[in-house]
């Protein structure tokens, strides 16, 4: 495989999504290791991005969070809606509790049809955003620096030309027709019901500003319409903690902080 380094273009697009943050520290951890070996590495919010304006001069980064073995409707969108390129180099990364089984190949079909040439692909063991109990800040912390140094190891390998995109034919096909389907995601959605509590809300609106798929309609308190995607970002950034989902009782997670998550976001 050849490696970055030895492409004229030193421009590198790096186009994300982050609900909780995992994907973002990710993202950053490869974006700091591009610019010291003098790449220009920028960030794009997938969500923010028409993939018709992107321009395939430049190597293109893709990263996101699995969801359901797959990873989010407008994710898959996304990368379905991305231009047509001609021998562009793309790589991709995903973050994950545990095991995806319906991404990886779906999505190198999808760009090697587009003209990209999938060069590397990683995924990311990263700490569960949702049944998590008090007390394991520890735990989570060793999870995400081992990481870390995983995301600085594949950009460099990605630098080097050393990296892999591997694949399970028909079974990873399969598996990512689960999360490509919204009625399925409406279905998810109907068994977690999202809750507000009124007399915690500050009425700030971040919840809605935050919200990727715009399914937040704010007047005086947050309304869900019925395209919510349980990104889990409204209630890891709700600053009063006042969304949660019926019957959950565990601690909630973000994998930044409030302000580092908002000076990307907002």
């Amino acid at each position: 495989m050849i490696g970055l380094m030895q492409y004229p273009e030193k421009i590198i697009d790096f186009y994300y999504f982050s609900g909780t943050g995992n994907t973002l520290l990710i993202v950053k951890e490869m974006v700091k290791l591009f610019k010291e070996n003098k790449f220009d590495a920028r960030y794009h919010r997938i969500e923010q991005t028409d993939p018709v304006s992107i321009d395939t001069n430049h190597i293109i980064g893709l990263g996101f969070p699995v969801a359901v073995q797959g990873t989010y409707p407008f994710v898959w969108q996304f990368i379905k809606n991305l231009p047509y390129a001609h021998s562009t180099p793309l790589f991709m990364i995903d973050t994950m509790l545990m095991y995806s089984g319906g991404v990886l190949g779906p999505v190198r079909k999808i760009v090697r049809r587009k003209g990209y040439i999938p060069i590397g692909a990683k995924e990311f063991i990263m700490p569960s955003n949702v049944f998590i109990r008090k007390g394991m800040n520890d735990k989570k912390r060793v999870k995400i620096n081992k990481a870390l140094i995983k995301a600085t190891e594949f950009a460099r390998r990605l630098i080097d030309g050393e990296t892999s995109w591997f694949d399970l034919p028909i079974y990873s096909d399969l598996m990512a027709l689960i999360s490509q389907s919204k009625r399925n995601w409406r279905f998810f959605k109907s068994l977690t019901p999202i809750r507000v509590d009124k007399s915690k809300c500050s009425s700030c609106g971040l919840c809605e500003k935050l919200c990727p798929v715009n399914n937040i309609k704010f007047i005086k308190y947050p309304e869900f319409l019925n395209d919510c995607i349980l990104c889990m970002r409204c209630f890891a950034y709700c600053p009063k903690e006042a969304i949660s989902f019926k019957n959950y009782r565990g601690a909630r997670y973000r994998a930044v902080e409030v302000d580092e998550f908002l000076n990307f976001y907002l």
